[in-house]
């Protein structure tokens, strides 16, 4: 039995004294109204009106009960009410200051056709953590390492110049002799700037006989294409963000590289939920899986399965850059 729509009915006709008229003010037909009544009555064991061809009196035991009916219906509508405001409460997300403005649009709209009112916050790396912890945001795309991560984005080089390589190599910015001026450079975003990757990449440029100077950690990302732009410097990046600064992007020819995230979320379960129901959102709006047609043309790197999560492999292939 519907408990509550059955009070809902009893409390409208002993207010008007009519099922008529109840009826209506409970948005339900007479028949239904009736039926819920009577349904109440044979659970609490006893008749609640005296029913005539022109009213409905209360008997002394539906009076008596009248005034829980009323507390409730009224402690039901409080409890709709709170859900429909739960529903429209804003949830805050710290995102990679990376994503662009029309990935965060797609994904804000993405949660609106799941009824779920999304705040996406764009903070550096290692902001984002310390937002959850302090419970400025309810939960945060955070830098985990490759074998937590629920997302990977595809990092490579990206250069102004578009290279004749399939892939870049990063032995082909070996400081050279007949080279004159500044060795090249390979720029490192802040949102790279993280163990898995920085590190990596730097073990990689020692291996291969780079100078330090040569892997730079930037201090933006608008530093970082900067120098890019004005010169034949590299930008660590992703596709997504090399097609922003129109730039040639290839994969790196040494080993795989990846951007990993995961979510961080201040309640238990958070994180797990708002993945379940936004996942391919999350995962558009990072950037994760993009890969451009020039990249794909590259095919699998020679050795790959051997120099995914090790060290660089220098035996195929001819570095260029």
């Amino acid at each position: 039995m519907d408990l509550v729509g059955a009070c809902r009915a009893f409390v409208q006709v002993s207010e008007r004294g009519s099922f008529t008229a109840g009826a209506a003010a409970a948005r339900m037909s007479q028949s239904v109204a009736s039926r819920r009544v009577a349904a109440l009555e044979q659970h609490l064991g006893e008749r609640l009106f005296e029913r005539s061809a022109r009213r409905a009196r209360l008997t002394p035991f539906g009076r008596s009960l009248l005034p829980a009916a009323r507390r409730l219906v009224l402690a039901a509508e409080e409890l709709e009410h709170e859900a429909a405001t739960a529903h429209q409460r804003p949830v805050s997300l710290a995102v990679p200051d990376t994503c662009p403005t029309p990935g965060l649009a797609r994904l804000a709209a993405a949660a609106r056709g799941l009824g779920m009112v999304l705040d996406p916050r764009t903070a550096a790396p290692a902001e984002r953590p310390h937002l959850v912890r302090s419970q400025q945001v309810r939960a945060a795309l955070v830098a985990v390492p490759p074998d937590q991560a629920r997302w990977s984005v595809p990092l490579g080089l990206a250069t102004v110049a578009e290279p004749a390589a399939r892939r870049l190599f990063l032995e082909a910015l070996r400081p050279r002799r007949t080279r004159r001026g500044r060795p090249r450079r390979v720029w490192v975003q802040p949102e790279d700037d993280v163990p898995h990757v920085r590190d990596r990449l730097t073990r990689l440029g020692d291996c291969v006989g780079l100078l330090p100077a040569q892997v730079s950690v930037a201090t933006s990302l608008t530093q970082a294409a900067a120098q890019v732009l004005s010169g034949d410097d590299l930008l660590l990046c992703s596709p997504v963000q090399a097609q922003e600064f129109a730039l040639h992007w290839r994969p790196l020819g040494e080993l795989d590289m990846e951007r990993t995230y995961g979510l961080l979320a201040a309640e238990e379960g958070d994180a797990e939920r708002l993945g379940d129901r936004l996942g391919d959102a999350l995962a558009h709006c990072l950037g994760a899986g993009a890969e451009p047609a020039e990249a794909r043309a590259a095919g699998p790197r020679p050795g790959a399965d051997r120099t995914r999560r090790g060290g660089p492999s220098h035996s195929r292939g001819t570095p260029s850059a």
